[in-house]
């Protein structure tokens, strides 16, 4: 398949997401409380209301990735009466948005690639060009956020975005992400291709079909080439 630009989300599919430190603040978090309350069932908690908030965000509803984790924090920390304070504990977040660990197969297919690449990312503006800027990843030709278009993947704004800024269609280009529900399904609605990043080999229980499934970045420049 020849295409002409590339769509690529970035945490979680070009960097390692937020886990390590999402264990450390869920540690912390347990080890305040009185009761026996498990670290999963804190983080489930925590990820249901950052859910709710992203799905609320929206055009003049509209708050950031680094606003929703704080509030989601705060009401996941009140819930479990914790007397921490949600501001120290997202900076630990916060400051691995800006330097995340890196997959060494994106960086070597960044170095290779000859495709323009438009990164899509939930991550606010400020902190995923930090983490360009960390990596070096000097062949990134723009970046899409939803802080610069007022919704979250899967809405299709930031999509519509890309394709406006390489002044392509959706039949020249291809997106490329680690989740079904929010890339695969957010790209699809757009009507761009979708290749599934599946480093883990998960199965696939949303009942999403994307075109095309690879296990590492060594597999897209068959597909895009």
């Amino acid at each position: 398949m020849s295409i002409k630009a590339l769509f690529l989300d970035f945490y979680g599919t070009v960097v390692h997401e937020d886990g390590k430190i999402i264990s450390i603040i869920l540690s912390k978090i347990q080890k305040s409380l009185h009761s026996e309350i498990s670290q999963s069932d804190i983080g489930h908690l925590w990820y249901t209301k950052f859910q709710k908030l992203c799905n609320n965000s929206y055009e003049a509803n509209f708050k950031t990735q680094r606003e929703i984790e704080l509030l989601a924090l705060r009401q996941t920390l009140n819930f479990f009466h914790s007397p921490l304070n949600e501001t120290e504990l997202c900076q630990l977040q916060f400051d691995y948005w800006k330097k995340p660990e890196i997959f060494a197969d994106a960086a070597d297919f960044l170095k290779q690639n000859l495709v323009p690449v438009y990164i899509v990312s939930n991550i606010d503006t400020a902190d995923l060009k930090a983490a360009i800027a960390y990596h070096q990843l000097n062949h990134i030709t723009d970046v899409i956020t939803s802080e610069s278009v007022k919704s979250y993947k899967p809405q299709t704004e930031m999509f519509h975005k890309a394709l406006e800024k390489s002044n392509l269609s959706a039949e020249d280009v291809i997106h490329v992400g680690d989740s079904l529900t929010s890339d695969v399904a957010g790209a699809q609605s757009a009507g761009i291709k979708t290749v599934w990043l599946n480093r883990t080999r998960k199965i696939n229980v949303h009942n999403k079909k994307p075109e095309y499934i690879i296990h590492s970045f060594d597999d897209l420049l068959n597909i895009i080439q």
